[in-house]
């Protein structure tokens, strides 16, 4: 005895799962690649600045010159923030003074003691 197992749904679903699956994958390409074009532009702009602007945010023109050296579907940003993020983590700490221990106010002078006096009661 055979049984009857409707082939074709099953085969339709999976057809349909696969092509929304190859669907969702090439919309995320499209995405990552708009994203990277966007960050590309935003580099470019800060391609633009001069050396001490650059300078300012730990930025070198090598750094940008690297950056831009990669394929147009890599993102330019992430090199630089990787860059400047070495740069921070290599950087000795400023030091710190230590705080200053609490000081007593010093006594008054007797020329600096206040001069009012409590009234006393009139009988």
């Amino acid at each position: 005895m055979s049984a009857n197992v409707p082939v074709l749904p099953i085969a339709g679903a999976t057809a349909l799962r696969g092509s929304f699956s190859l669907l969702a994958l090439v919309s995320r390409w499209l995405k990552d690649l708009a994203r990277a074009r966007r960050h590309r532009r935003e580099a470019q702009v800060l391609a633009g600045l001069d050396q001490r602007m650059l300078a300012d945010m730990g930025v070198y023109r090598a750094d940008l010159d690297e950056a831009f050296s990669s394929p147009f579907w890599e993102d330019p940003t992430e090199l630089v923030c990787a860059r400047v993020k070495e740069r921070r983590k290599s950087r000795p700490l400023p030091r710190r003074r230590p705080p200053a221990a609490p000081t007593e106010a010093p006594p008054l002078q007797p020329h600096q003691q206040p001069t009012h006096r409590r009234a006393l009661p009139m009988i």
